[in-house]
């Protein structure tokens, strides 16, 4: 288990340091359960009455929250308190390899080209061509499609099913069950009768990206599915063929984008989110959760169409009206119509007076 002193996690956060720098801290917690050894974080002020109570060892907050914290207790004051507990984490990471070494059970093609420190798991498949770069983790029961391309510090949990051709960029985290580079569902109607596409283009996918588990991405009908840099996807989403989406950003857990939309950069997509296909979201959109988009978005901003739970009995009485919204529409427009005939009639009758 990894141990720093207090003033490494200072300067690898860079934070001012309150208390005793030779502190060793050797796990993190939350405010409520911590223990001696450990660190926690307060970037929400609703829990600050917690700090006062913490058996933390250090707690990293701002400088506001200060007045508030247990004697005793030391201090890591930052900017951002949860950003710094992220990279905290990670320097505290104890989550095991997916992956060790090159297991005797998998099965790797004479033809694939495997970096230095490639660790490969029980039952996994390497076909022809496939190039894996440094220190790549391959999990046990995955399958790596021919020509397949893994950059450099990537992860990839038990069972990922990568087809062929498909790339993926450096320090890739992909989580058991994913599935890249399946077909589009790309079909023709002739008098009744489907008749399949084949699907000729691959899947990119840039560096820095996690996707979660049992997520699937199809890939292109010509064209390649694309990923930016650093886009984070949750589990159990849908990414259909030919869908482009910039950099940074997030999708949450079963979200579906249908084929041929492109998502800008810096969107925020909430969970449940369908997304209709040979479209456009602008930069910086943000979409709430249960949200159902059917045309472009063009302006930056937050869209929301998902209705929030309620009381079965309001529930009820509001789908009940909502059945009458034709009839009511229809006795509105016979009223505005028998409106404007009237004024027309007034104004004629004062014009002859």
């Amino acid at each position: 288990m990894a141990t720093f002193l207090l003033s490494e996690l200072a300067e690898r956060v860079n934070a001012q340091l309150y208390g005793d720098a030779a502190c060793s801290i050797a796990g993190i917690a939350t405010l409520e359960n911590a223990k001696h050894g450990q660190i926690s974080f307060l970037s929400n002020s609703k829990y600050r009455k917690y700090l006062a109570e913490t058996s933390a060892s250090a707690v990293l907050i701002r400088q506001d929250d200060m007045p508030f914290l247990a004697p005793g207790v030391h201090a890591l004051v930052c900017h951002d308190p949860y950003v710094a507990f992220a990279k905290v984490a990670q320097l505290l990471d104890t989550t095991p390899d997916a992956a060790s070494s090159i297991h005797s059970s998998a099965v790797i093609d004479s033809t694939a080209k495997l970096g230095v420190n490639v660790a490969v798991g029980a039952n996994a498949v390497v076909a022809a061509n496939v190039e894996i770069a440094d220190n790549v983790q391959i999990g046990a029961g995955c399958v790596i499609g021919e020509g397949a391309v893994i950059g450099e510090g990537s992860k990839l949990w038990a069972n990922v099913t990568v087809y062929h051709h498909v790339r993926i960029g450096k320090r890739a985290v992909i989580h058991s069950g994913v599935v890249i580079g399946s077909d589009g569902f790309g079909f023709a109607n002739e008098r009744g009768n489907w008749i399949k596409i084949p699907q000729t283009g691959s899947v990119s996918i840039g560096d820095d990206c996690e996707i979660g588990a049992n997520t699937t991405i199809d890939r292109g009908a010509i064209e390649d599915t694309e990923l930016g840099n650093n886009v984070i996807i949750d589990n159990l989403c849908q990414i259909a063929h030919n869908v482009k989406i910039g950099d940074h950003t997030a999708m949450a857990g079963a979200s579906i984008i249908a084929g041929s939309t492109k998502v800008g950069r810096y969107c925020i997509i909430g969970g449940g989110v369908c997304i209709n296909g040979h479209i456009d979201i602008c930069d910086g959109a943000n979409i709430t959760g249960m949200s159902m988009v059917m045309k472009s978005i063009t302006e930056k901003g937050v869209y929301s169409s998902g209705i929030p739970a309620t009381s079965n009995l309001e529930w009820r009485k509001n789908t009940a009206k909502l059945r009458q919204i034709e009839q009511l529409f229809q006795r509105v427009k016979q009223l505005e119509t028998q409106l404007s005939v009237e004024l027309s009639a007034d104004a004629k009758h004062n014009t002859e007076d």
